[in-house]
């Protein structure tokens, strides 16, 4: 007797067998082809948005040897990234409108985005070039690590602000800057998560620009913005209340 299987074994393992056999829902099919239009249409409209960046960087063969005046051109990428974010959120709510809600938050956004972005390239350039010129000091290889935290410190910021921004009824600027930066120092890990990304996105691009921005670019964002979001949660009530 102990050795016979039980009926109500058998029964709940066929019910799991033709659970998994089951097909999905038309809504989980709807919602996968919803997240892969999404990404292949704010894949096609940064490249338009960033054209001048992509046709520099096809022309240039060394950009880093070039780094100021790609600093200077990559401003383009500020409202182009708000208008990503704002697809991305539009996605979470149901939305499936890419092209109009990617222009309507790159306009919308597209001052203050170009603002934050223009302060924080100055200071990572600034960062950066202390960092290079003091690591060739005999002690300057124990202050990299600072400049390092800085620097993912401005980029997290950055991104925070930005995904902000291109909220609508986001409040002004100079109000979501202090929030914000606490936000990103206490979820630090999470910051130093999203400059990894980000930072193989912009691989991704200079190795292969053109490829890079179709295929690769929209996923990486999604993931930095899902993880911005997250920090900035608790942000999010006193932003909708001004809605």
């Amino acid at each position: 007797m102990s050795g016979r299987p039980s009926p109500l074994t058998g029964h709940t393992s066929s019910l799991s067998a033709r659970s998994l056999l089951r097909p999905a829902r038309q809504a989980t099919y709807e919602k996968v082809f919803a997240a892969a239009y999404t990404c292949l249409a704010t894949n096609a409209l940064l490249t338009v948005a960033c054209a001048p960046l992509l046709a520099a960087l096809a022309l240039v063969r060394d950009p880093l040897g070039s780094w100021p005046f790609f600093a200077v051109l990559s401003l383009v990428c500020a409202p182009a990234l708000a208008g990503a974010f704002r697809c991305f959120a539009a996605l979470g709510s149901g939305s499936s409108s890419v092209v109009r809600t990617f222009w309507a938050g790159y306009r919308r956004a597209a001052g203050p985005a170009l603002a934050v972005w223009a302060a924080g390239a100055a200071a990572v350039s600034v960062l950066v070039v202390d960092a290079t010129v003091v690591a060739r000091t005999a002690w300057g290889p124990a202050l990299v690590p600072f400049f390092a935290t800085a620097v993912v410190l401005v980029v997290a910021t950055v991104v925070a602000l930005i995904a902000l921004i291109a909220e609508p009824g986001a409040p002004a600027l100079r109000a979501l800057v202090r929030p914000c930066v606490y936000l990103v120092v206490r979820r630090w890990y999470l910051a130093a998560a999203n400059t990894v990304v980000l930072g193989l996105a912009v691989g991704v691009v200079l190795a292969r620009p053109v490829p890079g921005l179709l295929l690769a670019c929209a996923p990486l964002l999604y993931a930095v913005w899902a993880t911005t979001t997250f920090v900035l949660a608790p942000m999010t009530p006193a932003r909708d209340a001004t809605i």
